[in-house]
């Protein structure tokens, strides 16, 4: 076949070993347990009532979070639409090779994807997660185009589903602004923590993720195409070459240079306009502010500059925003009615008080018990979990502390699972969610260690 792919053909002849479809239903084992527990504990309960608005209220969050999603999603697929037709992606790509070589040595070196991947994780440590989400699935889709089984998730796929729920993070933008409104005194205090947490929650996920992947019930086997079962079998287009855009003029460079230059001096003034906090800080949030909107000019200057239409690319990427929301909503439907079931029923409460003592007697306090359990099923819960335990605790006790440095190095694993997942219709998710929680409880583990260190 006449321009074919090396890796997709050589990838083409794995299947999944016969014993790991026990672990590839494990989400749907994990969403039954929810909901048939959920119904079990609000029976015994009498949250009946309780269980039903929430099932129903969560279905609406769904839908609306996935519809959120369209406008901001649009913006950035059609951003990264100019990325990739002007080169960028291809040049960023080439920059990281030895690194994304050993994580993804079954993605070609300038793929697409690694671009994605690389902004996508670069989004994440800033802290910016209204970019990071379109970012990441717009690197998911450009993975799914070298997957030749729809439906399982491939190596790939399961080492950037690790590295996106166990991203090192810079600030914790989040649990700081609730640490400031409950009037902390010093609310950054935990940024250090968080990176520290973060870094051994982001090593923990990627060792894990390549050690579960060589497992026999995890790992894809050699097998004849012959044997490849042909009601998930999928032919797959090579992704198509993309134009070769002319190379930057002299001129074109010194605009460029020019650009950076006055978003440094931009930086600079932001940086000497907030005096609180180190000069780690301070960076730090000079960089976050000025992130969006250097990635928002600059995309589309350089494309210009290699005589992209940028108009006309910007507006066939951002099309794809609206498709790719609708698709996701039927994953995130499932999953937050599960989890909202369960919260409303009392599992929650009922599990922390059950296995409080025992958790307190190897380190964990009880007060953190419910953060620790609800952090990896949904972020606007274990923020308002959060906000409510320093009303009683204090917002500059050792708990607010530890909470706060958990929130910032542990991810929605679950969340992150439907949604990037859901996206190109993976079901078969292999030791993606293993490797993901892997990660939350080295976090956690982690942040109990650092803050007793640094606080204590």
């Amino acid at each position: 076949m006449k321009d074919e792919n090396p890796a997709l053909l050589h990838n083409s002849s794995f299947i999944l070993h016969p014993s790991s479809f026990i672990f590839a239903a494990m989400l749907n084992y994990i969403w039954l347990g929810l909901v048939l527990a959920a119904v079990l504990l609000g029976g015994f309960t009498g949250k009946m009532k309780e269980l039903t608005d929430g099932a129903f209220d969560s279905s609406k969050t769904a839908v609306t979070i996935a519809l959120g999603l369209v406008g901001v999603m649009a913006l950035w697929l059609g951003i990264m639409r100019l990325a990739e037709r002007s080169g960028l992606v291809q040049v960023i790509a080439r920059c990281i090779r030895p690194l994304t070589a050993k994580l993804f040595p079954d993605v070609p070196p300038e793929h697409p994807a690694i671009g994605s991947i690389v902004m996508t994780i670069a989004a994440n440590m800033l802290g910016l997660s209204n970019a990071a989400t379109p970012l990441g699935l717009k690197a998911m889709s450009h993975l799914d185009s070298l997957n030749p089984r729809k439906g399982t998730a491939t190596n790939a796929m399961c080492t950037f589903l690790a590295i996106s729920t166990s991203s090192v993070q810079l600030i914790p933008a989040t649990a700081i602004a609730i640490l400031s409104a409950a009037g902390s005194s010093n609310p950054s205090a935990i940024i250090g923590t968080s990176l520290i947490a973060t870094s051994c929650a982001a090593f923990a996920g990627i060792v894990s993720v390549k050690l579960l992947e060589k497992l026999p019930v995890f790992r894809l086997s050699p097998a004849s195409n012959a044997n490849l079962n042909t009601d998930t079998e999928v032919d797959h287009e090579p992704v198509a070459d993309l134009p070769e855009a002319p190379p930057l003029s002299q001129l074109g460079t010194a605009v460029l240079l020019a650009f950076v230059a006055a978003f440094g001096w931009i930086a600079y003034q932001a940086y000497l306009a907030n005096p609180a906090g180190n000069a780690f800080t301070r960076v730090i949030g000079a960089i976050s502010a000025i992130a969006i909107p250097f990635l928002l000019s600059f995309f589309p200057l350089y494309a210009a500059l290699r005589k992209v239409k940028v108009y006309e690319e910007f507006v066939e990427g951002a099309k794809e925003g609206f498709q790719v929301a609708i698709r996701i909503i039927p994953y995130l439907v499932a999953i937050l009615v599960a989890i909202g079931m369960f919260r409303a029923a009392g599992g929650i409460e009922i599990i922390s008080r059950k296995l409080g003592p025992v958790l307190d007697w190897v380190g964990l306090p009880a007060d953190l018990l419910p953060i620790v359990l609800v952090r990896p099923l949904s972020g606007s819960a274990t923020t308002g979990l959060f906000a409510e335990m320093l009303k009683h605790c204090g917002p500059d006790s050792m708990i607010a502390r530890m909470a706060g440095t958990i929130m910032g190095s542990t991810e929605t694993t679950f969340y992150v699972v439907a949604v990037y997942f859901g996206s190109v219709a993976v079901k078969r998710t292999r030791h993606a969610i293993l490797a993901g929680l892997t990660a939350d409880l080295t976090g956690v583990i982690a942040s109990l260690i650092v803050c007793r260190l640094m606080f204590g």
